[in-house]
């Protein structure tokens, strides 16, 4: 055979790619090779065995998935027999797909849960408390409570890990000063996280091109959160703070289904339209059975340069609605020019160490969380379970 002829096999698994960028993802409207969900092509006398990763291994998309599949394949010369896998992101959690020609087929060799979350052990081990830190809008500085959290946490003596789930708009990058890192890997599917501000931290925004605009569909968010979740080597922590995205959306559904929760920060500024959608974030976290350690009230004042402070919101609103909800106050932080000159420079320890009064009332949010979680630990947290009706 001339040396530029490709192989009888190699040259079948061309073709059998080519057919596959017929076939859509029924959610996003692309075709499966695009969107890289072919993983492996196998042959063997005639045995083709596509494996497709998508962000759960069991449903009716599948079987759309497989019938289209079979269909493209089935009449290409040097195919009998087509098997059709279905994996979960590389984690050896897969179901096969019955076969062509054999429809009463099943894969003996899956191993592990369909989706990879239904498993007895306990996601994150090592991690004794995670706290999910969300807003039912944005702009309301859930980051920088998430980060002021973290760092005020870690200068009280805990060991902290935080991460940005906030795929749509990761702010760590600037926030914690990681412009000049790079991310290093420790394995073929382990991410070594930052270490910074005596903190270890992961975030989207250092894994893609900076200006890269982040637009994702549910299966796709469901996989990149899960994927920084369970694929950074935090080790042994005493918290894991996790930055949610604005909303109520795909990323706190996949976080509380992944995750064993101790509990949630809602921030909230003080204004009458920001309560109404920190109220839904609460009860969203309240059906999804996450326990609302408190509500933070950011943005709550203005501090001058002159030291006077001005009441720009209506500070105080966000308490009123965390008595009218029946959840704690976990303090007041203020508009302080100091607060976003060390956002920006990537310098978060300074709001503790140069400005007396803001690094007070930091600490009492941090300390209120701190004894929150002391007063819910009294058992082991649990994955709650999403009911629709």
């Amino acid at each position: 055979m001339a040396a530029d002829t490709p192989a009888p096999n190699e040259a079948l698994k061309q073709q059998i790619m080519d057919r596959l960028k017929l076939v859509n993802d029924p959610e996003l409207h692309r075709d499966l090779v695009t969107l890289n969900r072919v993983k492996h092509v196998a042959i063997c006398e005639g045995y083709v065995k596509v494996t497709i990763e998508l962000s759960t291994a069991t449903g009716p998309m599948n079987e759309r998935i497989e019938q289209s599949v079979q269909s493209v394949l089935r009449d290409l010369p040097g195919v009998g027999e087509v098997k059709v896998a279905f994996s979960t992101g590389g984690e050896g959690a897969s179901t096969g797909a019955k076969s062509e020609g054999n429809r009463g087929a099943t894969n003996s060799g899956a191993t592990g849960s369909a989706s990879g979350e239904a498993s007895s052990e306990r996601a994150l081990p090592g991690v004794k408390h995670i706290i999910a830190v969300g807003a039912g809008k944005g702009g309301v500085g859930k980051s920088t409570v998430s980060v002021n959290l973290a760092v005020g946490l870690a200068r009280a003596g805990a060991k902290v890990g935080l991460l940005d789930g906030d795929i749509y708009g990761p702010s760590l990058p600037t926030m914690l000063g990681l412009d000049g890192m790079d991310a290093e890997t420790m394995g073929p599917q382990t991410i070594k996280p930052f270490e910074v501000s005596g903190i270890k931290a992961m975030t989207l925004g250092k894994l893609v091109e900076a200006d890269k605009p982040l637009i994702w569909r549910g299966p796709m968010a469901h996989s990149a959160f899960r994927q920084l979740a369970m694929q950074t080597a935090w080790g042994e922590l005493d918290y894991l703070i996790i930055d949610l995205p604005p909303g109520t959306g795909d990323v706190p559904l996949t976080m509380s289904q992944l995750l064993p929760l101790t509990g949630a920060v809602v921030v909230c500024t003080p204004q009458k339209v920001a309560q109404d959608d920190a109220r839904r974030a609460v009860k969203m976290f309240e059906s999804l059975s996450i326990p609302v350690l408190g509500v933070v009230e950011n943005m709550s004042y203005f501090i001058g340069d002159d030291g006077k402070e001005y009441d720009l919101f209506g500070r105080g609103g966000a308490e009123v609605m965390a008595k009218e909800l029946g959840v704690e106050f976990l303090g007041m932080v203020p508009i302080n020019t100091m607060l976003r000159k060390n956002s920006d420079s990537g310098n978060p320890t300074a709001n503790f160490e140069n400005d007396a009064q803001l690094g007070e009332q930091l600490t009492v949010v941090v300390d209120h969380v701190r004894e929150r979680v002391e007063a819910l630990a009294t058992g082991d947290a649990v994955v709650p379970t999403i009911s629709i009706s």
